[in-house]
């Protein structure tokens, strides 16, 4: 596939460095879920339930209304 040593060998350092770095920059997410996960656990399910009904009912489709002749 690769005719030339230097590119397998480039191919391998940038997986090598892809595997390293990876957890160092997937950290922030996970704290980030982490912190997102604990604040609705605070709230409550009624609430949680009752936010959403609100938030469907502000943001439904218009209906049209029907022509009058």
């Amino acid at each position: 596939m690769f005719r030339r040593p230097i590119t397998r060998w480039l191919l391998v350092a940038a997986v090598l460095v892809v595997i390293g770095v990876w957890p160092a920059a997937a950290a922030p997410i996970t704290w980030a879920s982490a912190g997102a996960d604990a604040a609705l656990a605070a709230v409550p399910g009624k609430v949680l339930a009752l936010l959403a009904v609100i938030a469907y009912l502000r943001q439904r489709p218009a209906t049209a209304k029907p022509a009058r002749a």
